[in-house]
């Protein structure tokens, strides 16, 4: 089974627009409303691959039910710890040129003794699960080293990957990591500098290994991903496809990261299912996730290379 932990549930709305306009009025070409965050996403994606997957963390009382409905609908089992108050909203505006805008809400403050109780659910769920995925923000009152809190949570025998960002992820890596999934911009922020090229690229993954991560697997958008443990480095182009949304694809990377980690597949096809999933993610209209069938053709037209 494979675990996520959601702190950070959210309200996605994504709006398409013909061009954002600052400062004018803009008319929608399209509206999709969906109910998840990224751990909550990457639960539902291993679940349209074939996993088993269980999803816990936040959830808050006014509009929770609206995330159950979700979860229920793609047959994710769920455990969450309960708030006041309601979940986050979060718009994303896309325009012709797939330029992506977001404006993200902040949610909630949750007490202490929530951000315990969720420990707790970490620690009994996780003794039965496979892999542990901890991925996305955290809500207000809750610091970055709550993230190291949550790795420490993570029973012995259970893999672990973070998806995070800054203190958050070097927070979880000091407790030793299976794998860490930043993105180009989130590893730039991370390590405050601009990474030019794929060596220098590489160069920024070997300190996230020597923080505590065993293996890095870096997304570089529509040029695809790279992967490293420190001692083989492999690098996988995307296909040249039609984007609809970027949304959620860096969830889809990590779950079908998750189900090769559980398999104990080599390197290459972790990098390679984690871009199929990524790439089938944008083609998928409406959708904070893809296919099963749309990730098996991506992944079939889609070669890893060693660098």
């Amino acid at each position: 089974m494979i675990l996520t932990v959601c702190m950070s549930p959210c309200t996605d709305v994504t709006i398409e627009l013909d061009a954002l306009n600052v400062g004018k009025t803009n008319v929608v070409k399209s509206k999709t409303v969906s109910f998840g965050g990224k751990a909550l996403n990457v639960a539902i994606g291993v679940k349209r691959l074939g996993g088993e997957s269980y999803a816990t963390g936040l959830m808050y009382n006014e509009n929770g039910y609206m995330f159950e409905n979700a979860l229920n609908r793609e047959g994710v089992p769920f455990t969450f710890v309960w708030n006041k108050g309601r979940v986050r909203e979060n718009y994303k505006f896309i325009d012709n040129r797939s330029m992506l805008t977001e404006v993200n809400d902040v949610g909630e403050e949750i007490s202490k003794e929530k951000a315990e109780e969720v420990l707790g659910m970490v620690r009994m769920l996780s003794a039965r699960s496979n892999v542990t995925v901890l991925s996305g923000g955290l809500p207000r009152g809750v610091t970055a080293d709550y993230y190291g809190r949550l790795a420490r949570a993570v029973d012995e025998k259970s893999l672990k990957i973070i998806d995070a960002v800054g203190q958050r992820l070097f927070s979880a890596m000091e407790t030793g990591v299976d794998l860490v999934k930043p993105n180009i911009d989130e590893l730039e922020n991370t390590l405050g500098r601009h990474l030019t090229d794929k060596a220098d690229m590489l160069t920024g993954c070997y300190e996230l290994l020597d923080r505590g991560a065993k293996r890095v697997l870096l997304s570089l958008g529509k040029q695809g991903a790279i992967i490293t443990d420190g001692t083989r480095n492999y690098y996988c182009k995307s296909m040249n496809v039609a984007v609809n949304s970027t949304v959620g694809a860096g969830d889809g990377m990590v779950a079908a990261a998750a189900l090769k980690l559980q398999e104990d597949a080599p390197l290459s096809e972790i990098l390679r299912a984690g871009v199929a999933a990524g790439t089938a993610t944008v083609m998928t209209t409406g959708q904070t996730s893809f296919t099963k069938e749309k990730f098996g053709e991506v992944l079939s037209n889609l070669r890893v290379t060693e660098i």
